[in-house]
């Protein structure tokens, strides 16, 4: 597992923010990776604790859209579904990437920038690199929540080709 943890670094002016990063190998070329990570109502496929997916504003892919994704991500203490809503802040279809600010949720993670960027990997494979950035949590452990985010967006990785033969049998 490549995951990498940084101690948040104090910017002039700026509260600092607690980072950290996973990434995985995908056995897919980079161009159905990328198929199946950049459609929003796709997210169920790989993320096992997303239930659903919501448009809200924008179109999708367009800097700006807006979407409500909610199910398990989060367990809560009375048990019910966690909710983030999501604005789409950059989409690069050339080099494969882009980036979502948590704007509202019940999850405690608002102001959160997630990044998602993929990098041909060679010989039919991609390697998949989640970024993640997030206000610090009062009364939280800056390890254990970065440990939890590295698992969750790990465990999201590790589904993606699994997706992708999935969706390529929908259609044989």
């Amino acid at each position: 597992m490549l995951a990498h943890f940084h101690l948040p670094q104090a910017l002039e002016g700026a509260e600092a923010k607690w980072r950290g990063s996973v990434g995985g190998i995908v056995d897919a070329p980079i161009d159905k990776v990328w198929t199946i990570v950049s459609e929003t109502k796709r997210l169920p496929e790989w993320m096992p604790m997303v239930e659903r997916c919501n448009d809200l504003e924008g179109d999708e892919g367009v800097p700006g859209y807006v979407r409500l994704v909610s199910g398990f991500m989060f367990p809560q203490q009375d048990g019910e579904r966690s909710w983030i809503k999501e604005r789409l802040v950059s989409m690069d279809f050339t080099s494969h990437s882009y980036a979502y600010k948590m704007e509202a949720s019940n999850v405690g993670l608002d102001g959160s920038v997630n990044t998602l960027r993929l990098v041909d990997y060679g010989d039919d494979s991609t390697l998949v690199n989640w970024s993640f950035e997030i206000n610090p949590l009062e009364g939280a452990s800056e390890d254990n929540l970065m440990d939890y985010l590295g698992f969750l967006y790990k465990s999201c990785i590790n589904r993606i080709e699994g997706a992708i033969e999935a969706a390529s049998k929908k259609f044989e």
